[in-house]
């Protein structure tokens, strides 16, 4: 597809996501259908909602390209984090409501990218290239930053006793919302400002040349416009299939997590590509900027963002994680220092970290 075509769809795509969004959602197209089709408009609103993520993704990285550091990242990171939060919210507060739909998405995407997108990262590196550098200050900027973001959000709740179960008091809530946000603010300015060399590939010149050219300002414009057009209709597309992913998980017999871990893989498989493709080019160190930076901004953009309305509306909010999952993620952690603790890496790790992601995959279902 050549690359005019390409941006033809990308121009398309936002609007007849809205457009279905609008006919499936508000119009209640599926009412009145025999059962043989009630599936239908749900599968249609999947299929549409994934596609307007990707295409968000795309119009926010025409944007990042032409702004550059840092509001490229904080573009990126804003849109990411609203689809998330569409999701979470609706999903949320759809039916009887899922107070631990947060605690599941965040941990899914921290298992998800620490373990799944990184392993499969260092395998196709490792296989095509032997070894692969990346900057140690970078990696280990990230792991200072995320393992301390999900203690306070993940673990610390379940052992708090201010209130009972894996909860925080509002109050408790509000500090740690505060504490992430602020990480998180210090992290960026780090990344983008302070040692934005820590995070810098040194093989950019085996980028293809569409990377390389600059979007014009009209261009730039219509992904503004069109970004804009993609997150409504994510909001209005994650607000009617809400409903129809609790009634579909729990047809099936499938855990309540399953719902955490099908939004994680949505909202991260763009970036997952993004990653892919960058360690194919053997830049592993973009490979990671995309892969835990996403985990970082889940953290720190979306915990308070749901944190505050779930205060707001009187909404509880499950954080703390159980027994079990607790020592996947510290072992996540302690393997992942190991894995970004020397500079270098290969196939073995990989391996490891994949061997602990299909791990996670199955503890949902065989708790």
């Amino acid at each position: 597809m050549t690359g005019t075509r390409r941006r033809l769809l990308w121009r398309l795509v936002p609007p007849a996501g809205l457009a279905v969004a609008v006919l499936v959602s508000l119009l209640n197209v599926g009412a009145g259908l025999p059962a043989s089709l009630a599936m239908v408009p749900p599968l249609i609103e999947f299929f549409a909602l994934a596609a307007t993520v990707f295409a968000s993704v795309h119009h926010a990285d025409v944007i990042a390209h032409r702004t550059g550091e840092p509001y490229g990242t904080l573009v990126l990171t804003v849109a990411v984090t609203v689809i998330e939060v569409a999701l979470i919210l609706s999903i949320m507060l759809a039916g009887d409501g899922s107070p631990s739909l947060a605690r599941e998405t965040v941990f899914s995407v921290i298992m998800v990218v620490c373990n799944g997108v990184v392993g499969i990262c260092l395998i196709v590196g490792g296989f095509r290239y032997g070894e692969q550098g990346f900057r140690l200050p970078g990696a280990g900027a990230y792991l200072v930053v995320l393992m301390p973001l999900a203690t306070l959000t993940l673990i610390l709740p379940t052992y708090t006793t201010s209130a009972p179960g894996p909860l925080y008091t509002p109050t408790q809530l509000g500090f740690v919302a505060l504490a992430t946000l602020v990480l998180y603010g210090v992290f960026l300015y780090v990344q983008t400002i302070r040692h934005r060399d820590y995070f810098l590939s040194d093989s950019g010149d085996d980028e293809d040349d569409e990377s390389h050219s600059t979007p014009a300002t009209r261009q730039v414009w219509e992904s503004v416009a069109m970004l804009l057009v993609a997150l409504t209709a994510v909001v209005l597309l994650a607000k009617g299939i809400s409903g129809s992913i609790e009634s579909a998980v729990a047809s099936v017999g499938a855990p309540i997590e399953v719902i955490g871990l099908l939004v994680a893989l949505l909202v991260l498989l763009p970036e997952t590509l993004a990653a892919l493709r960058s360690a194919r080019r053997n830049e592993l160190q973009k490979s990671l900027n995309l892969a835990l930076g996403s985990s970082l901004a889940t953290i720190g953009l979306t915990i308070p963002a749901v944190s505050a309305l779930a205060i707001v509306l009187k909404q509880p909010l499950e954080l703390g994680i159980d027994l079990v999952d607790t020592v996947l993620l510290v072992l996540t952690f302690g393997v992942s220092l190991v894995t970004f603790g020397g500079g270098r890496t290969n196939i073995l790790p990989g391996f490891v970290h994949l061997v602990l992601f299909a791990t996670f995959v199955f503890m949902i279902f065989v708790p």
